[in-house]
């Protein structure tokens, strides 16, 4: 189980990089902290795990798409994630 909103520590950002249909945005974009090399350059797009945010609409509900990666170091470091409510993981999906 992952901690979510209203746990402390709360992880419940997921680095997902999508956008809500699931595709990559474009080049000019960066949502992948340049595709996942960077901890200072770029933002993440992140969703929510728990499909809760801080209002009641679709982004914050959104488990791939709630809002990208930010803080004082440029949204991609790890204290940066921590922010948000992250911790830089990825997680794994599986559907039978």
């Amino acid at each position: 189980m992952i901690a979510g909103r209203g746990w402390n520590p709360n992880w419940h950002d997921v680095l997902t990089g999508s956008t809500a249909d699931g595709r990559a945005f474009p080049p000019a974009e960066d949502r992948t902290c340049r595709n996942w090399t960077s901890s200072t350059k770029g933002a993440a797009m992140v969703g929510h795990i728990d499909r809760k945010g801080l209002r009641d609409d679709a982004e914050s509900k959104s488990w791939n798409t709630s809002h990208p990666s930010r803080g004082p170091d440029g949204g991609c470091s790890q204290s940066d994630l921590k922010g948000t409510g992250g911790n830089g993981l990825f997680y794994c999906f599986a559907a039978n």
